[in-house]
C-alpha cells in the first residue's frame, strides 16, 4: 500500500504527521513524504522539518494526503502540482486532505461539484472552487476525501483505513495509537466555542494569515 503525504514550505506538522501515525500501520506501508520541489521542507514553526522527495519523481499512489498549513495559498495555482493531483484523481483509490489542503484539491479542480469542508477559518474558501462547504469532521466524496483542521486528519486517516481494509482493522489501528479523544474543553469547534474565542481567534488569523481564500478571490474576480 503505498501512501504520498503532500507537504510543502509553511505546512502544518500535524496534518502530516497525524495520518502518518495511522496509515504507517498498514498492511505493507510504504509512506513517502513529498513537495512539489523536493528536499528538506520546513513547517510552519521553523523547527519542525521533514525530508520530502520531489513530486514530479512519484508516481500516482494508491493514497495521496495532501496537508494544510499557514502557507497554503503560496500553492494555489501551480500548474505542475495541479496536473499531479489530477493524475491520482485519475489514478489513486484515494485522494485526500487535510485542514487546508482541501484548497489545493480544490484548485486542482477536485471538489468542483462535490461536498466538501476544511479548517472552519477557510469554509466558505471552498465556494470559489466549485465544491459545496460541509461543516463535518470527514466528508467522503467518491474517491475524494476531505478533513477539517488538523486533529481531524487522524479521523480522515481513519476512514480510509476502514474502506481500504475494514472497520475492524481501522479499530484496531485506532486502539494501537489510543486516539480517545477527551479534550479538557468543548471548544473545538465554531459551533461550541465561546463567542468571544471565536471572534478574537479569527481576528488573530485575519491579521496573521490575511483573510480566508474565498474574500480575495470575490476582490480579485478570480480564483485564479
Amino acid at each position: 500500500m503505498k501512501v504520498a503525504i503532500l507537504i510543502y514550505p509553511g505546512f502544518t506538522a500535524l496534518d502530516a504527521t497525524g495520518p502518518f501515525e495511522v496509515f504507517n500501520r498498514l498492511p505493507q506501508a510504504e509512506i513517502t513524504f513529498i513537495s512539489p520541489d523536493g528536499g528538506d521542507v520546513v513547517a510552519d514553526y521553523p523547527t519542525f522539518r521533514l525530508p520530502s522527495d520531489a513530486m514530479a519523481d512519484t508516481a500516482p499512489p494508491d493514497v495521496v494526503v495532501v496537508a494544510g498549513g499557514s502557507r497554503t495559498h503560496d500553492q494555489l495555482g501551480r500548474e505542475d502540482l495541479r496536473e499531479w493531483l489530477r493524475a491520482c484523481a485519475e489514478n489513486s483509490r484515494v485522494v485526500s486532505s487535510v485542514c487546508t489542503g482541501a484548497l489545493i484539491l480544490g484548485d486542482a479542480g477536485l471538489l468542483e461539484g462535490r461536498r466538501a469542508t476544511t479548517h472552519w477559518y477557510e469554509l466558505e474558501s471552498l465556494r470559489a472552487f466549485g465544491a459545496e462547504p460541509v461543516s463535518e469532521r470527514v466528508v467522503s466524496s467518491d474517491k475524494v476525501i476531505t478533513c477539517a483542521g488538523v486533529s481531524a486528519g487522524i479521523d480522515m486517516a481513519l476512514t480510509v483505513v476502514a474502506q481500504l481494509v475494514d472497520e475492524e482493522y481501522a479499530m484496531a489501528t485506532q486502539l494501537s495509537i489510543e486516539y480517545d479523544p477527551q479534550p479538557p474543553f468543548d471548544a473545538g469547534s465554531v459551533r461550541t466555542a465561546p463567542e468571544g474565542v471565536v471572534q478574537h481567534l479569527t481576528e488573530v488569523m485575519r491579521a496573521h494569515y490575511g483573510p480566508p481564500w474565498g474574500e480575495r478571490v470575490a476582490q480579485a474576480g478570480t480564483n485564479r
